[in-house]
């Protein structure tokens, strides 16, 4: 029989809550948790802990929650817990002092197949650039990013009207089966370790910014609609119209065209339609949000503003 490891889980939002919870329910031995700092949240901006700290005390588990990593105090907690293996899921970049620490090492969970989409934002970027798959990876943590020896890997599709909303759920699900799956490996000393294949075509999988989520309306409808789904509902991509600053949420390529016009021009009939010129066609917006108000429908935008 397979030793039990001790294990430190170290993750931040509700990604990571489903493998922590995974671990725990199957009995692994989870000895403490690490998350990030309680921070200010709502119109209160009352202290509001991580997710994966809420679910850690629901378990009665210790928790660390270090503003930085290399502070000796913080060193020497995490070192008393003597841990075989540390297990990361979407938490942040780890110094070698960190990742180092335990015998056997430490594994991170990544939303691409590896080696593509390294980076803060893989799920986004699979979507964006119209993949129609996408997975999830586990791997040892080296020096250089996303770049480890893979241990295990599993396909998900992507759905013609998926966003990165509904694929994020469906990876936080099938990554959680693939920690546990690697933890119960490495217990049992059957685990591959395969070195990342070397390639010329990677995609990357930079982190998003407010610069590089406003729309270009002067690509191909198909792609703009792509960039909407990748980036639904978080961040989300936005664009003005007559100056007025709009998160969109979801569009749909139109079948009429109301006019000749240039990319980025707007037509609205006012009461039901907003429709925004691409460069081979015009799409209409079907869910947005202007600055101020909440997420609506077009109709539902005309219906008390007029553009």
């Amino acid at each position: 029989m397979s030793q039990p490891l001790r294990v430190v889980f170290m993750g931040t939002p509700d990604f990571a809550v489903a493998s922590l919870q995974r671990l725990l329910g199957d009995g692994c031995q989870v000895v403490a948790v690490v998350t990030a700092p309680d921070r200010p949240s709502g119109r209160g901006l009352q202290l509001t802990p991580s997710p994966v700290k809420k679910a850690a005390l629901a378990a009665d588990l210790p928790v660390l929650q270090p503003e930085k990593l290399r502070d000796p105090a913080f060193l020497e907690m995490l070192a008393s817990y003597q841990a075989d293996l540390q297990v990361v899921v979407a938490f942040r970049m780890l110094p070698e002092v960190v990742w180092a620490m335990p015998t056997i090492g430490t594994f991170n969970l990544h939303g691409s197949l590896l080696p593509q989409y390294r980076g803060a934002a893989p799920i986004n970027w699979a979507i964006i650039n119209g993949e129609t798959e996408t997975g999830v990876t586990t791997f040892f943590i080296e020096k250089e990013i996303d770049t480890g020896q893979m241990i295990f890997q599993d396909q998900e599709p992507i759905y013609p009207d998926d966003t990165a909303g509904t694929v994020h759920d469906r990876l936080m699900e099938r990554g959680a089966d693939l920690v546990l799956k690697t933890v119960r490996a490495i217990e049992a000393g059957t685990y591959p370790r395969t070195p990342q294949p070397a390639s010329d075509n990677l995609k990357a999988a930079p982190k998003l910014s407010r610069e590089t989520t406003e729309i270009n309306w002067s690509q191909p409808a198909t792609q703009i609609r792509n960039f909407v789904r990748g980036l639904s509902p978080y961040p989300a991509a936005w664009t003005t119209i007559n100056g007025k600053f709009f998160k969109v949420y979801a569009v749909s390529i139109a079948n009429e065209s109301p006019y000749a016009a240039e990319p980025g021009k707007a037509y609205t009939d006012n009461r039901k339609v907003i429709m925004v010129k691409a460069d081979d066609g015009w799409l209409a917006l079907e869910s947005l949000q202007a600055e101020g108000k909440r997420r609506m429908t077009a109709e539902e935008f005309l219906r008390g503003n007029k553009l």
